[in-house]
């Protein structure tokens, strides 16, 4: 199976460069990078020492909804690429030695049982075993340690 890694949408990205606000009504922070895990959900690439960047509120989800998770994520403040390499585990996801992967169903909410704690370099295959099964539409990958979202799976 092949599998695309998804960013945040380009224009959500865009809006709130704009400073426009985030999924709590805030306005995402700007803040200088020490180049230390700063992983950006546009490019999906680490934010480098010294560049700007904003932290904001960011769910994930279309609707408000039980299992519709928020929370923080870095963005660069300025305008970067989409990730577009596809298939292509995305760098952010090499900064760590494992993340959580979660299935979700069309909708949008958690398939129970689904969860898990997952090496880097299982990534491709537990995502695969994930979207074989009809009753998962996507995944989640997560921080493992603090849940945080990083970057959303799909069938290609």
């Amino acid at each position: 199976m092949n599998l695309r890694y998804k960013p945040m949408p380009s224009d959500l990205a865009a809006r709130y460069r704009r400073r426009e606000p985030d999924a709590y009504g805030l306005r995402p922070e700007l803040h200088v990078s020490d180049g230390q895990g700063m992983p950006c959900r546009h490019c999906l690439a680490n934010i480098g020492l010294g560049d700007p960047y904003l932290i904001l509120a960011y769910r994930p989800f279309p609707e408000l909804q039980p299992y519709a998770e928020t929370g923080p994520i870095f963005l660069h403040a300025e305008e970067c690429e989409a990730y577009a390499n596809g298939n292509a585990v995305p760098p952010i996801l090499t900064s760590s030695k494992d993340y959580l992967l979660r299935g979700y169903g069309e909708d949008d909410r958690i398939v129970y049982g689904s969860g898990t704690v997952v090496p880097v370099d299982n990534i491709g295959d537990r995502a695969t075993e994930l979207l074989q099964r009809e009753d998962i539409a996507y995944v989640h990958v997560r921080s493992a340690r603090n849940n945080c979202y990083q970057c959303r799976i799909e069938r290609a």
